[in-house]
């Protein structure tokens, strides 16, 4: 759906009514009561394409008309392209451990096995190792400094380490305490490797791009710190949408996701991105908006920002669930500009429109009822079904 289809929204909630009475009515076969269940809960266009394949592949067993030459194919290709996948978490994880981040970073999240699993939603297709890896080492970094602005950082040193990252020099960072030297170096060194294997395409251009998305993002985020340390008081929420859409990193993230598509990913596709238009923004608001509406249980734990919902609710007077009920629904809207993306001619090639999409799919798969990253219990039944267990042929 797009923006101002009345009567298709007048018949998706028909549909979803006439949908819930089939699956109180128990009238339906199992197989079918199952993906009636399923696209209630997640709609096909929100759902991860390599999860969807892994249930459908147990929904067409199910199917007394199943082809089962058909089938078996479906089971093997699933399960030597999971294997590809387990291959390069193992290297990743290898890098990963050389950081040491227990001991180096003890305030972070250690989450690399999620971080893989997050871009593996982005793109899960095996031409795109390369591109995978890059990616998630930059998702993994960035969770670090992200933790280094939200919950340990003081001010001086988080205004030393953001002039360093604006420097991009590595060996800038004498005034940075031993922790950030580290963090500073490793984010350098994956971008270096980057640029390197691009350079032998032709390609190390694309890198610019990521490296001053960074910049960028980490200015902001030390801005918000600044506002976060000072105590003030409840911003409005277009004052705290200001801020929080500039820290999330998801749209550094979809420009290294650009950056490992190819030849299909051009200047102008960069300049695109950088432009901001309402389908590459989407992905962003629906992170920052779902996260929102879970972060309460999760913020406790930290300095104190207030979240979206909590300024909704002191600027409008109402109660959470009001504030919740209004960003769920912003959170439709969103989706909608992601569709009208897809038909609006001044968008580039549609293999990097789908990485947009499936930003935003990954966000519904992890933020939908739990926060899936933080709380990785809530997360682990994903990622074993796709990184763990098999599927038996």
């Amino acid at each position: 759906r797009v923006h101002g289809e009345e009567i298709l929204d007048e018949a998706l909630e028909l549909v979803k009514t006439k949908l819930e009475e089939l699956k109180m009515s128990h009238d339906l076969k199992p197989s079918l009561a199952k993906q009636v269940l399923q696209a209630m809960s997640r709609p096909m266009r929100k759902a991860l394409p390599r999860l969807l394949v892994r249930e459908y592949i147990f929904l067409y067993h199910e199917d007394e008309l199943h082809n089962e030459i058909l089938l078996k194919f479906a089971k093997l290709d699933f399960n030597i392209l999971q294997q590809q996948h387990q291959e390069e978490l193992s290297i990743i994880t290898k890098w990963w451990r050389n950081l040491d981040v227990p001991k180096n970073f003890p305030f972070a999240r250690d989450r690399i096995t999620e971080c893989y699993f997050w871009i593996l939603g982005v793109y899960y297709e095996p031409q795109y190792a390369l591109a995978r890896k890059f990616l998630t080492k930059v998702i993994a970094m960035a969770s670090i400094i992200d933790d280094i602005y939200d919950a340990y950082g003081t001010q001086t040193e988080l205004e030393l380490f953001t002039q360093a990252i604006q420097r991009w020099e590595i060996n800038s960072v004498d005034e940075l305490p031993e922790y950030m030297k580290i963090c500073h170096k490793a984010l350098l060194e994956v971008f270096d490797e980057m640029e390197g294997e691009l350079s032998k395409t032709g390609r190390s251009f694309a890198v610019h791009y990521a490296r001053e998305a960074m910049k960028s993002e980490v200015k902001s985020q030390y801005e918000e710190s600044k506002w976060r340390l000072q105590g003030k008081n409840l911003p409005t929420v277009e004052e705290y949408m200001k801020f929080a859409l500039d820290t999330s990193f998801y749209h550094t993230l979809m420009v290294v996701s650009f950056v490992g598509m190819g030849e299909i990913a051009t200047k102008e596709s960069f300049e695109w991105l950088n432009g901001k238009p309402p389908m590459v923004r989407a992905p962003t608001l629906i992170c920052r908006l779902m996260d929102d509406i879970i972060a309460p249980k999760y913020e406790k734990q930290r300095v104190h920002v207030p979240s979206g919902v909590e300024c909704y609710m002191h600027q409008h007077g109402v109660s959470e669930k009001e504030a919740c009920d209004e960003f769920n629904k912003q959170v439709e809207d969103a989706w909608k500009d992601i569709n009208q993306g897809f038909i609006d001619v001044q968008s580039p090639p549609q293999p990097l429109l789908m990485r947009v999409l499936n930003f935003a799919r990954v966000i519904d798969v992890l933020y939908k009822e739990d926060d899936g990253y933080t709380n990785s219990t809530k997360s682990k039944h994903y990622l074993t079904s796709l990184l763990v267990d098999q599927v038996e042929l």
